[in-house]
């Protein structure tokens, strides 16, 4: 059994290089979007952490999983209608371009709710 990863860096490391190229451009897209966020590993894949996590994406066989939360998902169901999903997640095939402008859009909300929620709290 291999040891968990401890940095996106090693998980991106394990995959083949087209793979770890799509990955990257899901990383600094969603870095860009919330500069403030932190990289973690969580539940065994690449996480964005800020005011409790933000965004987790992953490499797969056939497809780039990217999960900003079911909330993430609602206000883009139009534009994630070409994609296989579930209530929290969104698969973008492999031999696809990767909708960088949408993750972008997706972060970006993900993180106006994150801070709402903290601004609630207080």
């Amino acid at each position: 059994m291999q040891k968990p990863k401890e940095t996106i860096d090693e998980y991106i490391a394990d995959f083949s290089p087209e793979v770890q190229q799509k990955l990257q451009q899901v990383r600094a897209t969603i870095k860009a979007a919330a500069p403030d966020a932190v990289e973690a590993i969580k539940y065994a894949i690449p996480t964005f952490i800020l005011n409790g996590n933000l965004v987790h994406f992953g490499g797969f066989k056939n497809h780039i999983g990217f999960y900003p939360a079911p909330q993430g998902l609602e206000g883009f169901k139009d534009e994630l209608s070409v994609y296989k999903g579930a209530k929290g997640s969104v698969q973008f095939p492999l031999d696809e371009p990767l909708p960088l402008e949408l993750i972008t859009k997706i972060v970006k909300f993900r993180v106006q709710k994150n801070l709402e929620k903290t601004k609630k709290k207080k």
